[in-house]
């Protein structure tokens, strides 16, 4: 395959965006009807889960294929200082141009630009903001272009980065191309301690559905879902956007669009943040392939990481991914030989000021402890942790029973500690304790 036959691939990256608010997931609210189109005919990963539910770690995840321990970023505060094996500098490599727009929240420098060798291989069209959160709000703001120079941009965030993403793919090119999209919203505008929509959105969705794990539970739910679902609606339209351009420039059909989401929001019911936590409002996520190699309709149901998303994209742009990314494609799951070992439960880190913790998400299964006395900043990878909760995904899909100290369930709760012990012990290089709860009545 030459560089010539090699498809584009375009990341369409939101934050702090749950799985059902797609249709494609089950949604009833009908705000996404050209995701779930491309979903009809593309790949739907059914359970895609972030490994670290943070957005600086998830990011530092979705451009080395490695989990949050391993690449450095555990914490916002981090920097991302490893870029040899990024999944950017492979692409570039491989004779493809590169560019990113929106958020990076991976250099750790405020509101100045990241420097040029700190873009870990985006080298070619660069439009970005290091904390797009503080350097912009929803309707004005800053981002900085490849020679440090500031762009201003006035109209709604989503919008003004999607046409920066437009310019990119419009340009004159001999090569294929790989473009990340990376929004800030749905995430709330700290600042404003609020989700802002585009004006006249909030209004369309004055009764919402609200998800299971919501009902009755306080949290900011009640007065946020509507401006979050209108939010989610404008994020579709403008990936439509991107869709029509492609067409318009010939390109839609050779290029794999993801669209993914770096962490979920449960909306301060969980803890007093609104992600933070291993529960599947806040890791499980959107994400969606189409174009060559993803035709045809399919539905990946096995347990998907989002280290798995770096190296499924290079695979399927006919490139070997590194051997220092963790993760690995999902293309055997859609038929190709190697799916017979693929792995049935997902590692998840968890490094915040909520919580310190790990889990395990398999099939059915979500068995998550903590170490309760941990700190973020100064141990954030403990050796003694305390089991915390057991959920049966079939039974309970919204977590709203916790089984860990049902006597029923010790066997299972003693099956998935050992697994777990193990999957630090392979990913962190550490042999931890996990205290069994013990108060079963």
């Amino acid at each position: 395959m030459t560089a010539g036959e090699r498809p584009n691939v375009l990341v369409y990256f939101t934050d702090q965006q749950r799985w059902d608010t797609v249709g494609a997931y089950g949604s009833p609210m009908d705000i996404t009807p050209r995701l779930d189109e491309a979903a009809s005919s593309g790949t739907v990963i059914e359970h895609a889960i972030s490994s670290q539910p943070v957005c600086a770690p998830t990011r530092g995840c979705l451009q080395t294929g490695q989990h949050a321990t391993t690449h450095g970023v555990m914490r916002n505060s981090d920097a991302l200082t490893q870029y040899d094996h990024c999944i950017a500098r492979v692409f570039a490599e491989a004779g493809y141009e590169t560019g990113y727009v929106g958020k990076w929240h991976l250099a750790n420098h405020g509101l100045e630009p990241v420097p040029a060798d700190e873009r870990a291989g985006y080298n070619d069209f660069w439009r970005v903001a290091d904390v797009l959160e503080f350097s912009s709000h929803p309707y004005e703001g800053v981002v900085y272009d490849g020679d440090d120079e500031p762009v201003s941009f006035e109209g709604y965030r989503v919008d003004a980065l999607t046409d920066m993403a437009i310019e990119f793919i419009e340009r004159d090119r001999e090569d294929p191309f790989f473009l990340v999209l990376s929004h800030l919203e749905p995430h709330h505008q700290n600042d404003m301690e609020r989700y802002v929509p585009p004006e006249g959105y909030e209004y369309r969705h004055r009764s919402p559905w609200v998800p299971p794990d919501l009902r009755d539970v306080p949290g900011d739910w009640y007065e946020e879902l509507p401006a979050y679902y209108g939010i989610c609606e404008r994020l579709d339209e403008c990936y439509g956007r991107l869709l029509d351009v492609l067409a318009a420039e010939g390109e839609l059909e050779n290029t794999i669009v993801l669209f993914v989401s770096d962490h979920g929001s449960h909306f301060r019911t969980r803890n007093r943040e609104y992600k933070r936590s291993c529960h599947e409002s806040s890791v499980r996520v959107p994400a969606v392939l189409r174009g060559p190699g993803f035709e045809g309709g399919n539905r990946i149901e096995e347990p998907v990481s989002l280290i798995d998303l770096p190296p499924t994209l290079l695979d399927a742009a006919g490139l070997g991914a590194p051997d220092e990314m963790e993760g690995r494609s999902v293309r055997p799951l859609l038929g190709e030989p190697g799916a017979d070992d693929w792995k049935d439960d997902v590692f998840i880190q968890l490094i915040s000021g909520a919580e310190v913790g790990r889990a395990l998400r398999t099939p059915r299964w979500k068995y998550g402890v903590h170490a309760p006395e941990a700190s973020p900043n100064d141990d954030p990878q403990p050796d003694t942790y305390e089991e915390r909760y057991l959920y049966d995904l079939h039974r309970d899909p919204y977590e709203q029973t916790n089984l860990i100290a049902r006597h029923a369930y010790r066997d299972r709760a003693a099956t998935l500690r050992t697994r777990l012990r193990e999957r630090i012990e392979t990913v962190e290089a550490q042999d931890v304790e996990i205290t069994p709860r013990t108060a079963y009545p």
